[in-house]
Parts: structure tokens; C-alpha cells; sequence
């Protein structure tokens, strides 16, 4: 039986129009889980990148640290928990132009996620979205809590991860599909054959203009197309 060809989204700032890693560290604060004076430091990074004091690079940066930190000691369970709650409030905030890809997408692609999200919160995104494959961040788990190490992180090698699952499931790249919004997604982006830089960081930006890689902005309800 012919496989599917495939199509690969990021989903942070891609699809969802947030990052499901700071709703979930919220989450968590606000559930007292996590020290809500942890929450209030990643914050103020927010702030300096609103302001255009800092970069949105720091802001993950501090994120991701926040998290592991705090996540050590943590039983899974919790987690679940509120991962559940984060996604069930937030799975319709999704932009336009990626959403209505997807669903078209979907009828004729295999549909593979890849995020720098926690594993845990993808999961739980992924029962409203419905990508065939969906993958996070592990982290690792002994004696029934986390230890603060990661044990998966697709999102620092995405072409490594997307040629590692074509190697373990068989399928290949012809009319693949690929669409991400920062420099990480570059590695995948420029493995497939319809790259789509969405939203994109200066990196990305650069680097699509470069490989006239097909460019998209989303502003509000209005999408435009860049051409190169």
C-alpha cells in the first residue's frame, strides 16, 4: 500500500497563537505547583520582549530553564492534570492561515507535529487538533517524579528528529510539507519540498528570502503573502 506523503507543522507561534509551554508553567503556578514568583520572573522577560528590549530567543531561553528547574520533583500526574485544564481553555486560539492548512492537509498527508513543548501538554493539545503524530519534549521520570532532565528534546534538532521518524516509520519526502515561524524549524523546513516560513524570526525571515521559500504573515484577520 502507497504511504502518504507527509506534512510537518511546529506548533508553538505556528498553529497555536501562543506557546503552550509558558500556559502550561501558568497553569502550574497558579495551581501552586510551581512557585508563582517563578512565574512572575519569566514574565517580566515577556515584557522586555514586548517592549523590544530583548529578544524572543532570551524569553524561550529563560522559559525552557524555568521549567526544568522547576519541574524537578514534580509527580506526572500534576502535571496531566493541569496540562488538561491548559489545553481544554486554550485549543481554539489558533491562527487562520495554519489551522485552515492543516485541515486541508490532513485529508491527503500524514500529519506530524514537532514542538519544544513539553510532551505532556502536547499531548493533551493534540486530542482537540488531531495530528497523526505529535511530538514534545520528555522529560524524565524515576520513582514516580521528574528528575529535571530531558530525555527527548526534538527541538533541538528537528531534521534529525524528522529524519529519524521517516527512518522508523518508512515514509518519505515527496510533496512533503513543512511549516514553522523560527529559526528551529529551519533544519526541517529545508528538508521538504513546500517549505513555509510563517510569521517568521529575523533568522527564518533571512533564511526563507534566501531559498525563496514560500512566506506568510498572519496580522489580525488579514494574511498576505510575501514574494521574494
Amino acid at each position: 500500500m502507497k504511504k502518504k506523503p507527509i506534512a510537518i507543522f511546529d506548533i508553538d507561534g505556528t498553529i497555536f497563537r501562543k506557546n503552550l509551554q509558558f500556559e502550561l508553567l501558568e497553569g502550574l503556578s497558579w495551581q501552586g505547583i510551581f512557585p508563582r514568583e517563578e512565574r512572575d520572573k519569566l514574565v517580566k522577560y515577556y515584557r522586555r520582549w514586548l517592549e523590544n528590549k530583548s529578544s524572543y530567543e532570551i524569553y524561550r531561553q529563560i522559559l525552557v530553564k524555568l521549567y526544568k528547574k522547576n519541574i524537578k520533583g514534580c509527580s506526572p500526574d500534576q502535571v496531566s492534570e493541569v496540562a488538561k485544564k491548559v489545553a481544554k481553555f486554550h485549543h481554539g486560539r489558533l491562527f487562520i492561515y495554519t489551522s485552515k492548512l492543516f485541515t486541508k492537509l490532513r485529508k491527503t498527508h500524514l500529519t506530524v507535529a514537532i514542538s519544544g513543548s513539553p510532551d505532556e501538554i502536547v499531548r493533551e493539545f493534540n486530542k482537540y487538533l488531531k495530528f497523526d503524530y505529535a511530538f514534545g519534549t520528555v522529560f524524565e521520570i524515576k520513582d514516580g517524579i521528574y528528575t529535571g532532565k530531558e530525555e527527548y528534546a526534538p527541538v533541538v534538532d528537528k531534521e534529525k528528529a524528522l529524519k529519524r521518524f521517516l527512518e522508523e516509520t518508512g515514509y518519505d519526502l515527496r510533496n512533503s510539507y513543512g511549516i514553522g515561524d523560527t529559526e528551529s524549524d529551519i533544519g526541517f523546513l529545508k528538508i521538504v519540498k513546500n517549505p513555509i516560513a510563517f510569521n517568521p524570526d529575523k533568522t527564518l525571515k533571512r533564511e526563507a528570502e534566501k531559498k525563496k521559500w514560500k512566506l506568510i504573515v498572519e496580522r489580525k484577520d488579514v494574511i498576505y503573502e510575501i514574494h521574494n
